[in-house]
């Protein structure tokens, strides 16, 4: 008997075991489907990269070219030419609920030295869940996996609620890291000091504090705040021309904001605030109050952002140094025209042709990135087209 059918019986299990376990995803029909759509400098070309992602949250690309992508519901992929190579093994526990999960996602600064990733998530220890921030070694290959992960930080007050985790990370030029953390749907917690909810924080790698960090409060405020008073920062950004800090957050029911947060500052959540509560009522006490600090640019109504990024690269030059920030609810990527660090004009593009826009990033191949937050989501990529 010849050999040849055993051997291909044996690779067709192979095949069924692998995707059994998750290591293969075949691709879906509309991979490397591309669309064409006007915008007021180019013909931009969206090419679906990757498709079949549940709830996609945030993205990093490898210096091959690979990417890691996590989805909500506690799983990391390493995607490779269009399919999901993955998942990623060795996460820890995760509380997947609500807006809680497995969050965003970024390479270490010295990733090509020290494979080291960092993550965010909802932590359930204690009981409760709360926005933590972890590292890892990842280790590529057939079978990509983590190891030596450690939390480095995870915030106080945890609780049960499933709301604004927050949960972008950012890398200072200095090599220190900003997170995110949202109110966790408890409003007046943003107006504590002493309280990790409705802040952005800055700390070391290791999780340690930086000797020059703020203090809101005094030497009594938490020490790893660097800004307060903010609702629920969805997105965050280094200015790649200054190295500072800019975010965008969820409003209520209008005032969505970008905001550009400076060490100590309030940013005013809940006190006052360009929107109002879901159900009609005034927030707090309207839109100015003494040492509170006014956004860069509002939203009324709410677009629900999330993601943020610089255009940077050769590929967008009439849009070099312009915010693109992702969309939920309006389901749409929005251009905000920038001069001097201040918004002059705004351009609305793919507006309801890909779903709710997740996470929004510009790598070092100058093409935008984005992630679509639904059952079957998408990993897109934009270039100039013909």
């Amino acid at each position: 008997m010849s050999l040849r059918p055993v051997l291909l019986v044996m690779s067709a299990i192979a095949v069924i075991a692998a995707l059994a376990v998750g290591r293969l995803s075949p691709l879906v029909s509309d991979v490397h489907a591309t669309e064409r759509f006007e915008s007021a400098d180019y013909t931009l070309s969206v090419e679906t990269v990757a498709s079949g992602l549940a709830h996609p949250w945030g993205m990093a690309m490898l210096p091959g070219g690979e990417l890691l992508v996590s989805e909500r519901g506690g799983k990391l992929w390493l995607v490779r030419d269009g399919s999901k190579a993955g998942p990623v093994r060795g996460l820890p526990d995760i509380a997947v609920g609500g807006q809680g999960g497995l969050l965003d996602v970024a390479l270490d600064p010295d990733f090509a030295s020290n494979n080291r990733i960092f993550f965010t998530f909802a932590d359930p220890a204690g009981g409760a869940r709360g926005t933590a921030l972890a590292s890892a070694e990842l280790v590529t290959g057939f079978a990509p996996r983590l190891r030596n992960v450690r939390t480095v930080f995870s915030m106080d007050g945890k609780t049960g609620s499933g709301h604004h985790f927050g949960s972008r990370i950012a890398f200072a030029p200095d090599g220190n890291v900003f997170i995110t953390i949202g109110d966790r749907g408890d409003r007046n917690r943003a107006q504590d000091p002493f309280d990790h909810a409705g802040s952005v924080l800055r700390l070391r790698p290791d999780g340690s504090v930086p000797p020059d960090n703020p203090s809101p409060d005094g030497a009594q405020a938490a020490a790893h705040i660097w800004s307060i008073g903010h609702r629920n920062p969805q997105g965050a950004a280094i200015n790649p021309d200054t190295g500072r800090l800019w975010t965008v957050e969820h409003g209520a029911r209008g005032g969505d904001e970008i905001n550009r947060p400076d060490a100590g500052r309030n940013y005013g959540w809940p006190v006052i605030s360009y929107g109002r509560h879901y159900s009609g009522a005034k927030i707090g006490n309207g839109t100015h109050a003494d040492g509170m600090e006014q956004p860069v640019h509002y939203w009324d109504p709410s677009i629900a952002p999330s993601g943020l990024a610089f255009v940077s690269g050769e590929l967008f030059p009439a849009w070099r140094g312009d915010l693109l920030v992702g969309a939920l609810k309006d389901q749409m990527l929005v251009r905000l025209d920038m001069e001097g660090g201040t918004v002059v004009g705004e351009e609305r593009l793919l507006k309801r042709a890909y779903g709710r826009i997740r996470d929004v990033r510009v790598f070092a191949d100058g093409a935008i990135w984005l992630l679509t937050d639904e059952a079957n989501g998408k990993l897109l990529r934009i270039t100039p087209g013909g």
